[in-house]
């Protein structure tokens, strides 16, 4: 698909400039320009500002809010206003706030004391299509790197503790010298289709109504191909023939790239696996159509800034070429 680079999150192309990572005296220079600004994340929230559309806060690098953070600043490239940081003050305590509900779309908000009232800490998932698009990247980007950092604290050649290394694009460690570097992982989604009918499924937990393209993780030594083949097989119970690849989004839920897929199914019957899927049906054009629409009886709208939104939107208009 010509225009996949327009899904959310799919980035503008910011200027990551990984030739500075390693210079130390060139990062120490630009950690003291004034210009340069850090965006801030709490639990996995970003810091961002306005009522409608949301924008990144950007704050000094001395900002008092740092107090908070355990670990130095990751450097994410060049923008426009300067040279570019991230910083993860998860350590703060909100008082008297309401604290992340835990539902799959947190709708919580956090306001940091002596903050503008517009300003706070909101759920990525939530307001993800509300970014500019090189907002949204850069969100990406530093979610996935804080959730590593996170996970990944301790060698796992040695177990001794790591450190941040290469302005937060890799970890040291300085008992066995192993160097660790941030992981993504693939995974396909698929249309599946047969004539003028596609295959959704739904996740045990997922809320009443949700329905998505079936996914999975890619396993070693593994194709995207044989895995779409597999994970449809394996899910469904339903044999694929021609796989064609669309597109791919970066997810950062925690640190994913979905890899999209155009499969033709040989066969219509439905073989569930209870433990991957809680249900799976077919659905025609308009019936997706009246998803889409919110009108649909058992099915709700698909949700947008998702993959399978992208995907499916594109297979009703018919623009998946």
């Amino acid at each position: 698909m010509a225009h996949f680079e327009s899904v959310t999150f799919g980035g503008v192309g910011f200027d990551r400039a990984a030739e500075l990572r390693g210079d130390d005296t060139k990062m120490a220079a630009i950690k003291r320009d004034r210009e340069s600004r850090s965006i801030v994340f709490w639990r996995g929230k970003p810091l961002v500002s306005g009522e409608g559309d949301k924008e990144l806060v950007l704050l000094e690098l001395d900002h008092s809010i740092f107090e908070h953070a355990a670990e130095e600043p990751i450097f994410l490239g060049r923008g426009e206003e300067g040279c570019l940081f991230a910083q993860d003050i998860s350590a703060w305590e909100p008082m008297n706030q309401d604290t992340p509900d835990g539902s799959f779309l947190d709708q919580t908000e956090q306001h940091y004391p002596g903050f503008p009232a517009d300003q706070a800490f909101s759920e990525l998932r939530t307001i993800m299509t509300r970014l500019s698009d090189r907002d949204a990247e850069l969100c990406a980007m530093t979610r996935s790197l804080l959730s590593w950092h996170a996970t990944h604290r301790f060698c796992s050649k040695c177990g001794a503790e790591s450190h941040i290394d290469e302005s937060g694009w890799r970890r040291r460690c300085d008992t066995c010298s192993a160097l660790h570097f941030p992981r993504t992982d693939p995974v396909v989604i698929m249309l599946v289709t047969q004539g003028n009918s596609v295959l959704v499924g739904r996740s045990p937990g997922w809320p009443d109504g949700m329905f998505s393209l079936l996914a999975g993780f890619l396993e070693p030594g593994e194709t995207p191909e044989a895995a779409v083949r597999r994970e449809v097989f394996e899910e469904a119970g339903i044999r694929v023939g021609a796989v064609e690849y669309l597109g791919s989004q970066p997810w950062a839920f925690p640190s994913s790239l979905m890899l999209g897929f155009h499969a033709e199914a040989l066969g219509t019957e439905i073989t569930l696996d209870p433990v991957e899927l809680e249900d799976a049906i077919w659905m025609t054009r308009e019936e997706v159509m009246l998803a889409f629409s919110g009108e649909h009886p058992r099915v709700r709208r698909p949700r947008n800034g998702a993959i399978a939104h992208f995907i499916l939107k594109n297979w009703l208009e018919d623009c998946l070429d």
